[in-house]
């Protein structure tokens, strides 16, 4: 697997010349910029997995860079290193959706487990699908199938409440657009969205990253730090995959969301907050309850109003315009100029079952972006895995269904479809449209079995 290419801000060369060596040791690649400007020259030409940056710099401050990240990447992960006297700006970074901070002079472990955290979250984030659209769609969230408009519905219906809502989906499905957009939609929505991926951290630091830790409470604790549920103070926290939440911690948490209190590690004071609870998984809990490993009171705390998320292949109508979407959101990104699918990657696109869900389809859409050599994205550019399980008709969960031991008929079968279908295409001077007559098939049926055979060419 790649490194991750961490991105180091700091107007200070010896601090960045120190913390490239240290994270190279740990097999990051690393990239510096001596200030907010120069980070955003970086950060359109190459792929940064994290940044983490000084707060006080010339020309365009550590503040203003993470406000220009949260309106063009929100899932990129922001660290602030701050000195001790600017703690309290430190905090306001994290209500605006910095990732954490760390005070300087900070011990190299810490700096090790916050850049891991992380590079762990980018890598698991169900990245933001949102799209401008207008007073139409008020929640931004493309896709206008009757699934997504049941989700629509329940958005509206939930997001004036207090109600603790419980999202699940497949990974892919775009959990946190839905959790975002009812904060957005809510009468907390100029009061902070604060975020924790519960699977990337580490076991023994769940408690201090939800509730906080006080001076001295262990090695390394140089300041107080306040935790995720008081960074949410009047405003929302989202617990995504809460299913990995240790269940040792799970006590804890359950007194905490019921109670809206709880004390830091290593203090005895008790700090009360006023937080709307939004958590997520892909995990099935009720089989995890079943099997003991998540406690049935937090999950009945937890699932107050549950909200699905369908699979892509179950809403197909919304393929093509998420693909538009993103063909959209890359060209501004990349500054390219593609205008759309060619019609055979739109059938294409079409017939895939989408495992990955919308993560994915973005994905495949940035790549061939990327590959693109003119205005439109062709069948060349979609890999071959992706085109021959699109003309599959026997698919479940995505997944080709095969009869083992059929192998050897399986494959002469397919050869002489393949002769057939060229025979005939030939007959009809490459006429996909007379051939399929011929055939007894669709148009799009047998343009996905020429996908699969690689005859395309004969059309042309």
């Amino acid at each position: 697997m790649k490194a991750a290419k961490i991105l180091i801000v700091d107007d200070e060369l010896n601090m960045r010349l120190v913390l490239k060596a240290m994270l190279k040791k740990e097999g990051y690649e690393v990239v510096t910029a001596a200030d907010g400007l120069e980070a955003l020259r970086v950060l359109r030409e190459e792929k940064i997995a994290v940044v983490a940056t000084d707060l006080r710099m010339p020309r365009l401050d550590g503040m203003d860079l993470l406000d220009r990240i949260m309106q063009d990447d929100p899932a990129l992960p922001v660290i602030i290193l701050t000195a001790y006297g600017t703690v309290a700006n430190a905090v306001d970074a994290l209500k605006k959706g910095a990732f954490d901070y760390l005070t300087k002079p900070f011990e190299q472990d810490e700096l090790k487990t916050v850049i891991l955290k992380a590079v762990k979250t980018r890598l698991s984030n169900d990245r933001d699908l949102s799209a401008a659209n207008g007073e139409e769609n008020p929640y931004r969230i493309v896709g206008a199938s009757s699934r997504m408009a049941e989700v629509h519905e329940i958005i509206r219906k939930v997001s004036p409440t207090m109600t603790t809502v419980l999202i699940t989906g497949e990974t892919g499905t775009g959990k946190e657009l839905i959790a975002r957009s009812i904060h957005r939609s809510s009468t907390r929505n100029k009061q902070p969205f604060i975020k924790i991926n519960c699977a990337a951290i580490a076991e023994n630091l769940v408690e201090s990253e939800l509730f906080g830790y006080e001076k001295g409470a262990f090695t390394g604790a140089v300041t107080a730090k306040p935790g995720r549920f008081e960074l949410a103070h009047r405003g929302t926290l989202f617990l995504d995959e809460v299913g990995e939440i240790p269940r040792e911690m799970q006590a804890k948490l359950l007194q905490a969301i019921q109670d809206q209190n709880f004390e830091r590690v290593g203090g005895i004071k008790t700090v009360s907050v006023d937080v709307r609870l939004i958590a997520a998984t892909n995990r099935n809990l009720v089989q995890a309850v079943k099997e003991g490993k998540f406690r049935e009171d937090l999950f009945y705390r937890l699932n107050v109003f549950p909200i699905h998320i369908p699979l892509l292949r179950e809403r197909t109508e919304d393929i093509l315009p998420l693909t538009d979407y993103f063909i959209e959101k890359f060209n501004r990104k990349l500054g390219s100029k593609v205008e759309g699918l060619d019609p055979e990657v739109r059938d294409c696109f079409i017939a895939y079952p989408w495992p990955g869900n919308i993560r994915e389809l973005e994905h495949l859409v940035e790549r061939m972006i990327l590959m693109a050599e003119g205005p439109s994205l062709t069948l060349k550019l979609v890999p071959p895995e992706i085109t021959s399980a699109a003309s599959e008709p026997n698919l479940s969960n995505g997944e080709p269904t095969e009869v083992p031991g059929h192998d050897v008929l399986k494959s002469h079968m397919e050869q002489m479809e393949r002769q057939i279908i060229a025979r005939c295409l030939d007959e009809c001077g490459g006429n996909v449209t007379r051939a399929a007559e011929r055939l007894g098939l669709s148009r799009k049926g047998l343009q996905l079995k020429m996908i699969k055979h690689r005859l395309r060419k004969q059309e042309e």
